[in-house]
């Protein structure tokens, strides 16, 4: 299955990506190529193979989960440079509009 530049120019949109025509190029070989490696794998017989969730015998080790009282929030705002309602004030980086 071959994957045509529009449709890696396609996914770059919906990414909101500006590609280069190169870049396009290039990224269409990457992504033949990426598919080609995952359609090889789907060829590989697996039926008697165990699932495998992981491969060492190591463990996680939790620790007690305590509460304890934190940094005093005027403390920690004292260094802010622009608040609003007892938060941090940072630009938008989202841009909802459909252009953006």
């Amino acid at each position: 299955m071959a994957i045509s530049a529009n449709e890696v120019k396609h996914v770059a949109s919906l990414a909101k990506l500006d590609v280069s025509d190169a870049e396009l190029e290039k990224f269409t070989g990457q992504m033949d190529q990426i598919i080609n490696m995952v359609q090889q794998l789907n060829e590989v017989d697996t039926t008697d193979v165990p699932v495998t969730t992981t491969v060492t015998d190591a463990f996680d080790v939790m620790r007690e989960d305590i509460a304890v009282k934190g940094t005093d929030r005027e403390l920690l705002m004292e260094n802010v440079p622009e608040r609003k309602d007892g938060f941090i004030k940072v630009p938008a980086i989202i841009d909802e509009s459909e252009e953006g």
